[in-house]
């Protein structure tokens, strides 16, 4: 798909619309991934198994995909600035109750908890950036956006994990409510009202509004394809912390260096994938990525004992494709809904990401086994199959996306 060839710059409010989104998303994914860094922690800890740490994890993303439905209908009701403060100061609140969670069980309610407001953020972010920006500048827009994604393996991860190596698992949980508290702030005081798509509803309840939007045939095609992405981007990661410290070999204290590692490398990548897939077919790049992507995942998750700069470099190829995939899938997927739709659709897409997720670290805590607290992890490798498979799906999903956008921005050109 072709993109205009001059490059509009951005005017000083859309570059705090970017940052301000930007820093949303690392706060919001740090508290996310922390828990992955901490699994190894946890489940020594609390002495859980595989499988109830799989729980913890899914815990946050079924609830926020619960959330997810539950908002659709209503999240083209209200200004998406107004929506985004008040699931903001509920995801606040949620994380400091995981600093707080005494039992496993109180870990699990405050992980639900989190989750239901966290889980709908993203959405509405999608939203604001789709309103405020056309589709031949969002491939750069949301890739300063997924930077939240590295930022938070470069600075919050390797902070977390140091403060967690100081005063405990608790200890992150509280670094980022007190991040997010800040950053809600500025949205209040800075971030102008988003209700530019209110003056095109139509007069239909919430429940009429969330089916209309399901029944579109088209919708439904972006939705399983973000979807299978999640599953297969959510099944390595509950387990990769522990996966490195018992079966490669990698120290406690040497995590901190091997995420920053990954993070600064998807610093550098996603500028840059996001230009290019301003200026040139987003799906090639995708499909690119997905094969590369598929060589990396089934060469690490067969790897034994191995130095640590070799750890690094394979988490670099890793992340390489990763970052690859997101941003061109996400930018074609923002060109399906229309703006009276677009709330509902971006809930919808990130409450079944949410469900994928939690579906895949479900079943990747029932692949992985471990015997005891300090053995190798058994059949991770068949993660690896499983990822493998589910993006050769992907790939076909993601071009009929491809194909439906290149429709609608002809028919609108006509």
């Amino acid at each position: 798909m072709a993109a205009p060839t001059e490059k509009i710059p951005f005017t000083p409010y859309q570059k705090f619309v970017i940052f301000i989104l930007a820093v949303t998303q690392f706060s919001v994914i740090l508290d996310f991934m922390i828990m992955s860094p901490l699994g190894d922690m946890l489940m020594k800890a609390l002495s859980l198994k595989t499988s109830q740490f799989g729980l913890a994890v899914s815990a946050y993303a079924f609830s926020a995909g619960i959330s997810g439905l539950l908002t659709a209908g209503f999240a083209d009701r209200y200004d998406r600035k107004k929506l985004l403060l008040f699931f903001y100061t509920g995801f606040i609140l949620g994380t400091f109750f995981c600093s707080v969670a005494s039992t496993y069980p109180l870990l699990i309610a405050a992980r639900i908890i989190t989750g239901l407001f966290g889980g709908v953020i993203g959405s509405i972010s999608m939203a604001i950036i789709t309103d405020l920006f056309d589709i031949h500048h969002r491939g750069r827009v949301m890739s300063f956006i997924q930077m939240g994604f590295g930022a938070s393996s470069v600075l919050g991860v390797p902070i977390g994990l140091f403060i967690a190596n100081q005063w405990g698992w608790r200890a992150p949980f509280i670094l980022v409510a007190v991040l997010a508290s800040c950053v809600a702030i500025m949205i209040l005081v800075k971030l102008k009202p988003v209700t530019k798509h209110l003056e095109l509803q139509q007069k239909k309840n919430a429940v009429l509004h969330l089916w209309h939007t399901v029944a579109k045939k088209d919708y439904r095609v972006g939705f399983t394809a973000t979807a299978l992405l999640s599953i297969g981007g959510f099944m390595m990661m509950p387990f990769s912390s522990a996966f490195a410290i018992n079966n490669l070999h990698i120290t406690q204290q040497q995590l901190p260096s091997l995420f920053m590692v990954s993070g600064i490398s998807s610093l550098i990548i996603m500028p840059l994938v996001g230009k290019l897939s301003d200026r040139i077919d987003k799906f090639k790049i995708f499909a690119v990525a997905s094969i590369w992507m598929m060589v990396v995942v089934i060469t690490y998750t067969h790897l034994s004992v191995t130095p640590i700069w070799v750890v690094m470099i394979f988490n670099v190829c890793m992340m390489m494709g990763i970052m690859s995939r997101m941003i061109p899938a996400g930018a074609l997927t923002t060109g399906i809904p229309v703006m009276q739709d677009r709330g509902a659709f971006m809930s919808i897409m990130a409450s079944l990401q949410q469900i994928a997720g939690g579906i895949a670290a479900a079943c990747a805590g029932m692949i992985v086994v471990q015997k005891d607290k300090h053995s190798p992890l058994e059949h991770y490798d068949t993660l690896g199959y499983v990822i493998t498979g589910i993006s050769i799906v992907g790939i076909f999903l993601v071009y009929r996306v491809s194909v439906m956008v290149k429709r609608k921005l002809h028919e609108q050109k006509v």
